[in-house]
């Protein structure tokens, strides 16, 4: 198969277990083929954590889960040098925490103080961490899931503007529709029966070979090759440039934005619309492809005033505007 087909497959494997949530899986793998970190915001019981497991499951990688809580100490992500007693004598040996996977599954993630929030930008962002002033390397397939419910909070500790950024997207589950929600009902009750029944009959008959890591990196390099017009690259950093110099474009984004996107908002349009293209068949990137992911890319990056926030207009809407008011290329 080709590498395009290899992660259709993969789609479609992750599928089978996330009903209702399709843009989500389209979300995961564009984050993954893109290089980068999400963030997924939603009610609990909507499959967040649901959908990243069933990326790891269906993925050649190695997967940790952090849960995040109020006590959590950076040492418990990013691990800690341990003393070692021998015959030889005794040394130091650093002792790797679970950030050192290919897919962590941060839970939770606002639960945490600063501190712990502190240690995971050097990881997100350098892909290394730094303990006892040695610096530790992540894998070449390395990114992070990070999960936070929108209503919590108490205990919650909203995550600062630097930490936000790192994100490639930040994607916000919705409730499934009701037929969804009928076949989600179908699907656990299966699952349930399976355990039940014969688990060993039941298993072999739906295991099958992850997808191997090297169909990642061999997509990386076929989207890194992209065409991408030099018009679509203006159309890019213009969007971003309305949301910093809002007065040029709209007097309504002009009443709603008071900080705008940096410059990781357009390398993240650049990066996911070509990840988008390539999923959709395509080698050249459209003006399509940068619409249908501005908002997960842009959303998070964006400062509302207080007019904004006390009219009730949500990010979403600030950066549909954005794309109405934006010639295409």
């Amino acid at each position: 198969m080709s590498t395009l087909e290899q992660i259709e497959t993969l789609k479609a494997r992750m599928g089978k277990s996330i009903i209702g949530q399709e843009a989500v899986i389209d979300r995961l793998l564009i984050g993954v083929l893109a290089n980068g970190n999400l963030l997924l915001e939603g009610l609990p019981g909507l499959a967040k954590t649901r959908a990243v497991k069933a990326l790891a499951k269906n993925l050649e990688c190695a997967y940790s889960r952090i849960q995040f809580t109020p006590d959590l100490l950076p040492a418990d992500v990013t691990g800690t040098e341990m003393y070692f007693q021998s015959e030889d004598g005794g040394q130091f040996k650093f002792q790797p925490g679970p950030i050192f996977a290919n897919v962590v599954l941060a839970d939770e993630i606002n639960r945490a103080p600063a501190k712990v929030q502190a240690a995971l930008l050097e990881a997100m962002e350098e892909r290394q961490v730094t303990v006892a002033g040695t610096t530790h390397k992540m894998d070449p397939l390395f990114m992070v899931l990070a999960t936070q419910n929108p209503v919590e909070q108490e205990g919650t500790y909203p995550l600062p503007e630097a930490q936000m950024d790192r994100f490639l997207m930040h994607v916000r589950i919705d409730y499934p529709s009701l037929a969804d929600e009928v076949e989600v009902i179908r699907l656990v009750r299966g699952e349930e029966q399976a355990a039940l029944g014969d688990e060993a009959k039941s298993g072999a008959a739906e295991k099958a070979d992850p997808i191997a890591q090297q169909v990642v990196f061999d997509a990386r390099r076929e989207i890194a090759t992209l065409h991408c017009a030099e018009a679509m690259e203006t159309y890019m950093a213009t969007l971003v440039q309305a949301t910093r110099t809002p007065s040029d474009f709209s007097a309504d984004l002009a009443k709603w934005i008071e900080i705008g996107a940096s410059p990781r908002g357009s390398l993240a349009l650049d990066r996911c619309a070509r990840a988008h293209a390539w999923m959709e068949g395509r080698d050249y990137v459209d003006p399509k492809d940068v619409q249908a992911i501005a908002p997960d890319v842009l959303r998070h990056r964006l400062t509302l005033s207080y007019e904004a926030q006390g009219t009730g207009v949500s990010a979403d809407q600030v950066v549909a505007e954005v794309l109405s008011v934006v010639a295409l290329p």
